[in-house]
């Protein structure tokens, strides 16, 4: 079980980590980037020659999937060398050519070379920048499933983590660990279950799988605008929630960033942001460049239903401050999952003409 740990013993193991990492220069100072709503560290060196690192410190989860991800990262990145995403992605160091993940026993830590941030979207696109997000992304996308033949898959599935969550509700531990009571814990097993069955009967296990990030917010990915107006996936950083899955994980947080609310900083994670026109035409910009099929587009529901099974009922403690956990859990269990039923998504497929 993860136990929280202090900032000092966070700020002590990026220095040790450092320090045997054996680059010759030394910190002077750590300075805080956490944006304090999840248990990981985030932290800025600065170097004795004007030089900055980025230091991410963990002890949630485990330090063999971290390492893991971390290796795929780092292959996916350097397999989009020469192309128009060579610098997109934020690159760790490497000790022997492998990603250097360092490890006490109970705390991890990775480094990252700082990344340029150029320009960031508005918090409310206007309406021709949705159709360029939807273009740029699927050429982005399309790269990655390029390359994706040559990254090893993950050990972790959206398979293994629902089994894991069903599981958990059939267990004496449900109540302490996902903070619900029985009636809502037998509606999380309701969905899982659902979950797992429609995995199970599109035949979900031999789509294509390639590098997802998932989680797309305004605040970690910067853009290139030309003088014309359009602009291109710059950089990116953050990686907390990289799988090695189908696309279609992405497209809940891509609807997000074009939805007419756009990024908040008080937020709920609700499915209406997929049925608004501005989605509708992210996914016709989306699927000119890099078609979606009719299976994949009524899996977004799936993919919607996973979301809100794994990353917040059954992960959000680790992942959220525990105040906005407790919100977030409420709203799923109490509204989202209820009123995921009435949603139409083959109203999207008429969007399509599929």
């Amino acid at each position: 079980m993860t136990v929280d740990i202090s900032d000092e013993r966070h700020r002590q193991s990026v220095s040790q980590a450092w320090s045997e990492y054996g680059d010759g220069r030394k910190i002077i100072d750590l300075g805080e980037l956490s944006a304090m709503v999840s248990t990981n560290r985030v932290y800025r060196l600065q170097l004795d020659d004007g030089g900055t690192i980025i230091a991410k410190s963990s002890n949630y989860g485990s330090f063999f999937l971290f390492a893991e991800d971390h290796d795929r990262l780092h292959r996916t990145s350097r397999l989009l060398d020469g192309g128009p995403y060579e610098q997109f992605m934020a690159s760790t160091l490497t000790a022997d050519g492998r990603p250097y993940v360092w490890y006490d026993g109970d705390v991890w830590v990775a480094f990252y070379r700082e990344v340029e941030v150029r320009d960031h979207l508005p918090a409310i696109l206007a309406p021709e920048q949705v159709t360029n997000f939807g273009e740029e992304v699927a050429r982005f996308h399309r790269a990655t499933a390029g390359v994706a033949r040559l990254v090893p898959p993950t050990s972790k599935t959206v398979t293994s983590d629902a089994i894991a969550l069903y599981d958990l509700t059939a267990s004496r531990r449900a109540a302490d660990e996902l903070s619900l009571d029985p009636s809502r814990i037998d509606l999380v097993r309701r969905h899982t279950h659902r979950f797992l069955m429609a995995v199970h009967e599109s035949g979900y296990d031999y789509w294509a799988k390639q590098p997802v990030l998932i989680d797309w917010n305004l605040g970690n990915f910067s853009v290139d605008f030309s003088d014309s107006g359009r602009f291109r996936l710059f950089s990116r950083w953050d990686y907390d929630w990289f799988r090695y899955e189908t696309r279609l994980l992405d497209f809940y947080f891509l609807s997000r960033v074009s939805s007419r609310t756009g990024d908040r900083s008080t937020f709920t994670y609700g499915a209406h942001t997929m049925f608004e026109p501005r989605f509708r035409q992210f996914l016709r910009a989306y699927h000119s460049v890099f078609p979606l099929s009719p299976e994949e587009v009524l899996f977004l529901k799936e993919a919607y239903r996973f979301f809100l099974l794994n990353y917040v009922v059954r992960e959000g403690r680790f992942f959220f401050r525990h105040d906005i956990w407790q919100q977030l859990l409420h709203d799923v269990v109490d509204r989202h999952l209820p009123s995921l039923d009435s949603y139409d998504f083959s109203e999207l497929l008429r969007e399509l003409q599929l």
